[in-house]
């Protein structure tokens, strides 16, 4: 018999399954169920770029591509950058085309984590910093952004958790699942504490053009920290592409020729019909980000205000597709209250526990949905939370 545990690496062996894929497989046996959970824009990709990309397959253009993608591509990434975000860089050695910001999350990490190194990583937040970091025999320090200060971060404790192993910051923002965003001060005061460090910071701005009231600031734009940010972007999110798994990492060429190559022995190159689509959605697709931007700021307003109407305390989300409003207070866990919710009045939402310790008590509910469905989820909770109170009375 072949023992498996001695076959496996023991940085594999530490990594969990994630809880929001057992919770979504609950609710895969519930076709009747609103899900307000899958973290996932309800809008097909929009028609013009779904045409690019099955023009380019009627074409003939099946072969690989250059392993970090289409020049042409990215060089219209480098245009958008500079042109939405006021990032400057070099098209040719600066941008890597990945297979949708996860594999990019994935080859940052990789490249920069090693044993005994550490990366400091926001709890709340999504759930693939810490395992990536752990199965290449990193350890993961969780700083908690609470409640009371909007989900954010702080340059204090960003100070704290530094210690001389330290290599790489995680940015997460705007946040899965809190929908907290860091403004400019806030990436200043975390700058200056990182100024004489060796520091590396992996911003993942996937939902950086889903913002509410102000637009998004990159930690690359603060001065002198361009040299030290990695950033992940990609296409699914703004541009309702999540199945054509397109995105990309920017960085220095010090570090994006590192990446570049192992992503070309594991990868070769991202998909080449999804390439030429994203081109398409790099040229003429912002006024597509403006129009869903308007509909996610509309269903917001509508979660926020009704759950605060249920009586529940929730920090106002300002970017991405969540509430994360806190559900403590019914004598269940995050976890039990979600089943609960599940099984009684078929509304599926997300234990906030499954994102790290700094989610419990919390639930993460997706707005990415029907204005109506949302408004008949908010009803069944209404009748949920009704007979939790009057069961604990």
């Amino acid at each position: 018999m072949i023992d498996y545990t001695k076959a496996l690496t023991q940085g594999i062996q530490a990594v969990p399954e994630s809880s929001i894929k057992e919770f979504f497989d609950i609710i895969n046996e519930m076709p009747e169920a609103i899900s307000l959970g899958l973290g996932e824009p309800d809008f097909i990709t929009p028609e013009h770029i779904r045409r690019v990309g099955a023009e380019s397959l009627l074409e003939g253009h099946t072969k690989y591509t250059q392993n970090p993608g289409l020049p042409e591509l990215r060089g219209e990434i480098a245009a958008y950058l500079q042109r939405r975000f006021g990032l400057v860089y070099d098209a040719a050695e600066e941008i890597l085309v990945t297979v949708g910001g996860s594999e990019a999350i994935d080859l940052a990490i990789r490249c920069l984590i090693g044993p005994g190194d550490e990366i400091i990583v926001p709890t709340p937040t999504f759930v693939c910093y810490g395992p990536l970091a752990t199965v290449c025999g990193g350890t993961v320090k969780e700083i908690t952004a609470r409640e009371e200060n909007g989900f954010r971060i702080t340059a204090e404790q960003v100070r704290a958790a530094l210690t001389p192993r330290t290599k790489l910051l995680v940015l997460p923002y705007p946040s899965n699942p809190t929908g907290a965003i860091l403004e400019r001060a806030d990436l200043e005061a975390i700058a200056a504490v990182l100024k004489d460090t060796n520091v590396i910071v992996l911003c993942d701005e996937i939902y950086g053009e889903l913002t509410y009231g102000q637009s998004h600031v990159s930690f690359a734009s603060v001065p002198e920290m361009w040299e030290r940010t990695l950033v992940v972007g990609g296409f699914s999110k703004a541009f309702a592409m999540t199945g054509w798994r397109m995105g990309y990492l920017c960085g220095p060429k010090e570090l994006i020729c590192h990446a570049s190559a192992l992503h070309g022995y594991g990868i070769m190159s991202a998909p080449t019909v999804t390439q030429h689509a994203a081109i398409e959605a790099m040229r003429s697709g912002m006024d597509d980000i403006e129009m869903m931007r308007e509909e996610y700021d509309a269903r917001r307003r509508i979660l926020l205000e009704g759950l605060k109407a249920l009586g529940l305390r929730c920090s106002e989300p300002r970017g991405a597709f969540y509430c994360f409003p806190y559900i403590g207070d019914f004598g269940l866990s995050d976890v039990e209250f979600c089943s609960a919710l599940l099984r009684q009045e078929q509304v599926a939402i997300i234990p906030g526990s499954a994102f790290g310790p700094g989610g419990v008590g919390c639930a993460r509910v997706c707005y990415a949905a029907d204005r109506e469905k949302i408004k008949e989820a908010l009803r069944r909770m209404a009748r949920f939370l009704a007979r939790l109170r009057e069961h604990k009375e």
